[in-house]
């Protein structure tokens, strides 16, 4: 889990970085699937020591775009949110 260190002089706090890249990957999710057709969705997101890890699984099975490609975008989609905010 991310320390909250939201008084760094600078940047944005780990917590920050984390939720800012999690909502990135769910918006870029939900614009593709509708909620219903999510069967399941895990984004796991760290921040240590500067380096950011994001991992998406969509679940979708009645979805109409290929779940790999919806994850992959939705990891690149929360790097490019991260990397705006830094």
């Amino acid at each position: 889990m991310p320390t909250d260190e939201s008084n760094r002089a600078d940047g944005p706090s780990d917590r920050t970085v984390v939720d800012t890249a999690a909502s990135a990957a769910k918006e870029v999710v939900f614009s593709r699937y509708d909620t219903g057709v999510v069967d399941d969705l895990d984004v796991t997101v760290t921040f240590e020591n500067g380096v950011l890890d994001v991992d998406v699984y969509v679940k979708a099975p009645e979805g109409r775009h290929e779940e790999q490609q919806v994850a992959d975008d939705a990891a690149l989609a929360a790097q490019a949110a991260v990397d705006d905010l830094l």
